[in-house]
């Protein structure tokens, strides 16, 4: 058996360096009782652009823009060893960290931001990075597309793991690309909650037989600092659960371990047994014994895309 945590508390909105410490010492929280996985939500770092969803497309176009920069100057840049500190947390507790992040491109164009999700091992070592595919309605104001390179399921020191984001997860092809590396531990960062959602992860563990581990932030109005601009207006309700979280683990073919916890914050632990994702696919394997390659075939492109090539 091995304990994973599912971190279910805020971070320091819109500041990264804030939120960087809070990781790094929920990650010190996790590590003594027992964790050996530690998993973030989705753009956890330094906080999900939920205000894209807020301001009226147009009317709000300006103020877009200035939470866009503040955004953007708070974002994770990789080629600036930005996930540093998760890595040395990670290397110094010996356990594995899946975090959803905002990244910017800082080694191309220098500006544009994706939502990404990224493995440390316990090592800390990032053995893969996922940027999302596909930004869900406004939020492609914000992000750009992610490419295949990051479709991959990675072996690290709890087992082989795989991450989608939030809606990426009713891609049935994305899906079907992580079904068909052996996937052990299927994360699925999100910013979606609520029963629907609950029933997608149910759905997903007995599709791919594997153990699915469901987190989204769980964020008040009152945790938004002062600071923050227009925050009035986009929160008006001091009272309001912006997101009210449901962090779940299910058990391969289903079955729920450990949450939904909602409208609570804190981490949610659970014990989880690797050997039975395997084993549960006797009776359904998507990838395996019950596929048709002779009928349906799936082609997933790995190749990084890049804007320009220099030569």
């Amino acid at each position: 058996m091995m304990k994973v945590a599912v971190v279910q508390e805020p971070p320091v909105y819109l500041n990264l360096n804030a939120s960087m410490e809070r990781a790094v010492d929920l990650i010190a929280q996790a590590a003594p009782k027992g964790a050996r996985l530690v998993v973030f939500p989705e753009t956890w770092l330094p906080g999900y652009p939920t205000f894209v969803w807020r301001l009226a497309p147009g009317a709000g176009m300006a103020k877009t823009d200035a939470l866009y920069a503040l955004s953007q100057s708070n974002s994770v840049d990789r080629s600036r060893n930005g996930l540093a500190p998760l890595q040395e947390a990670a290397r110094e507790h010996g356990v594995v960290v899946v975090v959803g992040y905002q990244e910017i491109d800082g080694a191309v164009s220098g500006s544009t931001l994706f939502n990404s999700c990224a493995i440390i091992d316990a090592d800390g070592r990032i053995v893969n990075n996922h940027r999302k595919l596909m930004p869900t309605n406004p939020e492609r104001m914000i992000w750009g597309f992610g490419d295949g390179s990051g479709l991959n399921v990675v072996e690290t020191a709890v087992g082989r793991v795989g991450t989608l984001i939030c809606w990426e997860n009713y891609m049935p092809l994305a899906r079907y690309a992580l079904y068909a590396q052996n996937i052990e531990i299927y994360v699925a960062p999100t910013w979606d909650s609520g029963d629907t959602w609950l029933a997608t992860m149910q759905h997903i563990a007995r599709e791919g037989g594997c153990w699915v581990i469901g987190c989204a932030t769980a964020l008040e109005a009152a945790d938004i600092p002062d600071d923050i601009p227009y925050r009035d207006e986009l929160f008006p309700n001091k009272d309001e659960w912006v997101n009210q979280g449901d962090a779940v683990v299910y058990a391969p073919f289903g079955g729920i371990v450990a949450g939904p916890m909602r409208k609570e914050k804190g981490i949610l632990f659970a014990e989880i047994d690797i050997a039975n994702a395997r084993a549960s696919r006797r009776k359904f394997d998507a990838s395996g014994h019950y596929a048709r390659p002779d009928v349906f075939s799936l082609h997933v492109n790995r190749e990084v895309q890049v804007p320009a090539l220099f030569t």
